[in-house]
């Protein structure tokens, strides 16, 4: 039976100030490496040992992928790094205060813009002070793929066909998969996993540095039917 664990990055300086992060690149707080090693040692606890991971091109992910497997002796296997599992790109909120954007468009309109399924932010411009697209991790992807913003049903489009191609051929082939990215990308492939609808999805929050758990059958699908929030483990 595969075992599948999903783990958010531990608190990053951005999510600390409130601000939106999306693909630009911030470190872990003292809380986060914290959270990220402590996730570690929750999955050692399980007997839930990863034997491949999968992480973002993102620092925070890849530190708390690497502080969760160090707690748990296994730096050692092979993780796998994919912009395909990046957070979503916030577009041209990236680097605002979250507060402080309600505060000039509407709690409504902000809302909306971070919860729902298929409205976008306002594209990204080139000029822009926190632009992550010209970063030399991502030369190696298409021009026309890299996002100038994104809803969820976009992070969606994007993932899933890793998930198919390349997470799943890993689930056939290893006992545990560790999945550690972010709060968007782990919500589009719980969407997926859960057959969760696109109004429901704005309603679930992934909280930093709490292992996910799914267990699956050969189907890759969820041998039980049980809520997200009843499979977090602490």
């Amino acid at each position: 039976m595969p075992h599948l664990v999903l783990l958010r990055h531990g608190q990053s300086e951005w999510n600390l100030e409130n601000r939106f992060t999306g693909w630009y690149d911030v470190p872990l707080t003292t809380q986060g490496t914290e959270e990220a090693t402590n996730a570690g040692h929750i999955l050692a606890t399980a007997g839930l040992l990863p034997t491949i991971v999968h992480t973002s091109l993102q620092t925070r992910a890849i530190h708390t992928a690497n502080l969760a497997l160090q707690s748990l002796d296994r730096l050692w296997i092979k993780i796998n790094k994919d912009w395909r599992l990046n957070e979503r790109h916030y577009g041209a909120l990236t680097g605002l205060n979250k507060a402080e954007t309600a505060a000039i468009y509407g709690e409504d309109q902000v809302h909306m813009w971070r919860r729902s399924y298929d409205v976008p932010p306002p594209r990204m411009e080139s000029n822009h002070a926190h632009n992550p697209n010209l970063d030399a991790r991502y030369q190696s992807v298409p021009v026309h793929q890299l996002p100038l913003t994104e809803c969820l049903a976009d992070v969606e489009k994007r993932l899933l066909p890793f998930w198919h191609e390349t997470i799943s051929s890993d689930l056939h082939k290893n006992k545990v998969v560790l999945i550690a990215a972010h709060g968007n990308s782990l919500r589009s492939l719980v969407k997926h996993l859960q057959n969760i609808s696109g109004e429901k999805i704005a309603d679930l929050n992934i909280p930093t540095g709490i292992p996910i758990i799914y267990d699956l059958g050969q189907d890759l699908k969820p041998t039980a039917d049980i809520a997200v929030e009843d499979r977090y483990l602490s």
